[in-house]
């Protein structure tokens, strides 16, 4: 099972996507691994985080686009789709994937086609879960990051109507999507992900219990 994790920045995406897949590992039943992108490890990333830091300015849309396609295809031949078929019990839970392409690397003259174009060899995900954040929360919880904004950290507001509508466009191709309220605590987001998933596909993720 491939389950995508997709937010804007501040969402807490990697904290919940972490959590659960931590989560699962403690049922028997399931055998995941936690990875994301864009992935450092694969072609084109220390590129990918240069721009992202902005060490590198004035890169095109098109070219910026190209190098997270080659990244993402690389992930898939290296980590993903080798860790999917390694058994039934195998999930894999990716921080990101192409619908965050279609959100940022979108520009005049590169649409959703051409940008899914690109990523037409990448593996569609089973299913996505979309940590729906308010533009505010997820601009203050950015503003407390220890860490330099990066450059796509800024026009929440936009984003988020952009995530929109490349969650439709992906849902109108049959990828399903799990809208998840992300507002809250990380606690209460990752029982929302978890529950939402345990109805989704009952036969794979079960029913969550606490330890005693």
């Amino acid at each position: 099972m491939f389950i995508v994790i997709e937010g804007l920045d501040g969402s807490g995406k990697t904290t919940a996507a972490k959590a659960l897949s931590q989560r699962l590992a403690a049922t028997a039943r399931v055998q995941p691994i936690f990875t994301y992108e864009p992935n450092d490890d694969m072609a084109g990333g220390d590129f990918i985080r240069q721009v992202l830091r902005r060490e590198i300015p004035n890169v095109r849309p098109r070219t910026l686009a190209l190098a997270f396609a080659a990244n993402r295809l690389d992930h898939n031949d290296r980590v993903i789709l080798p860790h999917l078929a390694s058994g039934r019990d195998a999930v894999v839970l990716c921080d990101r994937y192409y619908i965050s392409s279609l959100v940022y690397q979108s520009a005049p003259g590169q649409g959703l086609e051409e940008i899914m174009a690109l990523n037409s060899a990448a593996r569609r995900p089973d299913v996505v879960c979309f940590l729906s954040v308010t533009a505010a929360n997820c601009q203050a919880r950015t503003r407390h990051r220890e860490l330099p904004a990066e450059l796509f950290e800024n026009k929440y507001e936009e984003r988020r109507q952009a995530f929109e509508i490349a969650i439709q466009y992906v849902a109108a191709q049959g990828v399903p999507i799990l809208y998840i309220d992300g507002n809250g605590t990380p606690e209460d987001t990752i029982e929302q992900l978890w529950q939402s998933l345990h109805e989704f596909a009952p036969e794979r993720i079960p029913a969550y219990r606490s330890p005693i």
